[in-house]
């Protein structure tokens, strides 16, 4: 990019376009609305059910109905989409994540509510893997090793996938990082005949420290045995994050994204740049939570650091943000 010679001061004062704030609006280079923000949601079983999560505070587990209000609750704020993931009861979950195929599971019933109370006026994310169904608490069907299989488990996702569409969703999103997902997931949505469903594919998915207050979520803090580093991305890697990005795309993903968000700021500009396609980041549970405590603590004011992290993903080249501070930043956004 041609680079301007800057006049001399006094000729030049760069404060002159920051001393009022009409002027600051007018110069601003990053516009944040809530149309660039996806609210994540997590159902659970039963009806009238809120369930605080301790570890996410004013973050809940809601039944179905309670997922319904929330939904037209994002219709009024402007929010455009919402990201679900279930929490599934530990009698429904097996070693073979059988539950992930039943079309009346909590995802689809959560699906098919939402669209008969909302429609076309809020479109809906899916999470596709397996780990909300699984005993042991890893994305994918394992050997005796434990050792998480590969193509055994994208045949699984296929199933998933198909099933979470037929039920309404509007985007698949697979969060597992199995190799060559997204090309067999695309392949069945086309033959099944879900043409228009998106998949935003989770292509940068790093093994993260900051995932934890999630597993409380889904119920899945104690199940997992091991760790995730044989599929989610090694923090140390960007090179690879770019050849994932590739390959999903290549497969057919729609849009891309990078997780966690904030330490990952450098990866999403880097795929913004090199691909030129719709970017979106995950503000994951362990950031949220971190900004909780800051100002549980006094350490800083929720409305300025919320807006100011989301203002970075844009910043950064992100199409949007998943982040569970979303219903809070669009009333901001809208006052």
């Amino acid at each position: 990019m041609t680079q301007t010679i800057p006049a001399p001061f006094p000729a030049l004062r760069l404060r002159r376009t920051r001393s009022t704030g009409w002027s600051r609006a007018m110069h601003r280079e990053t516009i944040l609305t809530p149309a660039d923000l996806i609210w994540p949601l997590f159902v659970t079983d039963g009806q009238g059910v809120e369930e605080p999560i301790t570890s996410l505070p004013g973050v809940s587990r809601w039944s179905v109905d309670g997922i319904v209000a929330r939904a037209k609750e994002a219709v009024a704020l402007g929010i455009p989409c919402l990201a679900l993931f279930p929490n599934t009861q530990p009698e429904r979950r097996s070693e073979g994540a059988e539950e992930a195929l039943n079309p009346d599971n909590l995802m689809c019933r959560a699906i098919r509510a939402i669209k008969d109370a909302c429609g076309e006026d809020i479109g809906l994310l899916t999470d596709v893997a397996l780990d909300p169904y699984t005993s042991h608490g890893q994305d994918g069907l394992i050997d005796e090793a434990g050792y998480v299989l590969n193509d055994a488990t994208v045949e699984m996702l296929v199933g998933q996938s198909l099933n979470q569409a037929a039920a309404g969703a509007d985007i698949i999103a697979p969060s597992d990082m199995m190799d060559g997902r997204i090309g067999l997931i695309r392949a069945a949505l086309e033959a099944d005949g879900h043409h228009n469903a998106q998949i935003m594919s989770y292509a940068a998915k790093y093994a993260s420290a900051f995932y934890g207050p999630f597993r409380d979520a889904v119920g899945s803090r104690g199940l997992l045995k091991g760790n995730k580093k044989t599929y989610q991305m090694d923090p140390a890697n960007a090179e690879e994050a770019l050849r994932e990005v590739a390959v999903d795309l290549a497969e057919g993903a729609d849009s891309v994204m990078v997780k966690p968000g904030l330490p990952y700021l450098d990866i999403a500009r880097r795929v913004k740049e090199q691909f030129g396609v719709p970017v979106y980041a995950y503000q994951v549970s362990g950031e949220y939570a971190m900004i909780e405590a800051a100002v549980a603590v006094g350490a800083g004011d929720r409305d300025a650091l919320v807006l100011e992290t989301l203002l970075a993903f844009k910043r950064a080249g992100c199409s949007g943000v998943l982040t569970y501070h979303a219903a809070h930043a669009a009333r901001l956004l809208g006052a």
